[in-house]
């Protein structure tokens, strides 16, 4: 079964919408927990980013990320752009450094999708992993295959948090980086970037609305129960029950009659927030919010 993606749309461009282009193929899971957070940003962010990461071409659209391959097997990219010249912008997330292994399945997308689609493709990596020195390049008899790298510990994540605080008029493309700051390298904590980070989402409620703050947040929050202790994470929380997710998250469920202020309601909320928080399931918290069989799915399952 075949889907159209003509309908499609995923924020994009300067708080637009950016809408997947005409093309047919097999729907997909989001792909790996690992990267659910780089490519939110891929999604919600998709021109800014590129624009951070050196491509001036604007975007067109979103590209399908899963191709049927021989009709045997299926192949799942992380993320595709179609850029206004007509090629295809293809962005992987590495946490570890790269192997030939991963050039070769790299090689191998970019050769599928161009004969499926008739588009030159580029493949970009956003790498997390320390090194000095990441693998690019793959060569194989009389070919050479490169891909373009983005390491992320190579830039400095406190230099960026300076320039947003002494900048006085914020704009988009500023929020990205910061988004991305926890995963940067510098001497500062990374309980503190994260911290400026949502301070700096709450003080720019007329640069983004409410809907993207909250998912900004979220990626933050899921990154900080990715990366910090235990002590560090209860005080990214106090911060957040102050913020815009966690006001539209109580607000929801006041809204839907699922928490009505008693004592007892509030904290058996609060003890499901940290049930998921203890299982790295914090992406929960904002569906529970809007759907309440998830939500008293999730009351039964971990018995509260």
């Amino acid at each position: 079964m075949y889907n159209d993606f003509t309908d499609t749309v995923s924020a994009g461009p300067k708080g637009g919408l950016l809408k997947e282009t005409n093309c047919q193929e097999p729907s997909k899971p989001l792909g790996q927990v690992e990267d659910e957070i780089m490519k939110t940003g891929a999604q919600f962010f998709g021109e800014e980013l590129l624009r951070w990461l050196g491509v001036k071409e604007p975007v067109e659209g979103i590209a399908p990320t899963e191709l049927v391959h021989l009709e045997t097997r299926k192949m799942y990219q992380d993320f595709n752009y179609v850029m206004k010249n007509g090629w295809w912008y293809h962005i992987e997330f590495e946490s570890d450094p790269i192997t030939k292994d991963d050039l070769r399945r790299f090689r191998e997308y970019e050769a599928a999708t161009s004969r499926t689609y008739g588009v030159e493709v580029l493949t970009c990596v956003i790498c997390t992993a320390n090194g000095k020195h990441i693998r690019t390049e793959l060569t194989e008899g009389i070919n050479t295959y490169r891909v373009k790298l983005i390491q992320m510990k190579k830039k400095d994540g406190d230099k960026i948090l300076r320039k947003i605080q002494k900048k006085k008029n914020l704009k988009r493309k500023d929020l990205v980086p910061m988004l991305l700051s926890p995963l940067m390298g510098g001497k500062s904590e990374i309980k503190t970037r994260i911290l400026e980070g949502i301070k700096t989402i709450n003080r720019e409620d007329k640069l983004i609305s409410r809907e993207e703050a909250k998912k900004m947040e979220a990626m933050l929050y899921a990154l900080a129960n990715k990366l910090l202790s235990r002590a560090e994470l209860e005080k990214i929380k106090e911060e957040v029950k102050m913020t815009i997710l966690g006001q539209m998250l109580r607000e929801d469920f006041m809204e839907e009659g699922r928490i009505e202020g008693r004592q007892e309601n509030q904290e058996r909320y609060n003890r499901l927030i940290l049930c998921l928080d203890k299982d790295g399931k914090t992406s929960l918290m904002v569906k529970a919010a809007s759907d309440p069989q998830l939500l008293e799915k999730l009351f039964q399952e971990y018995g509260i």
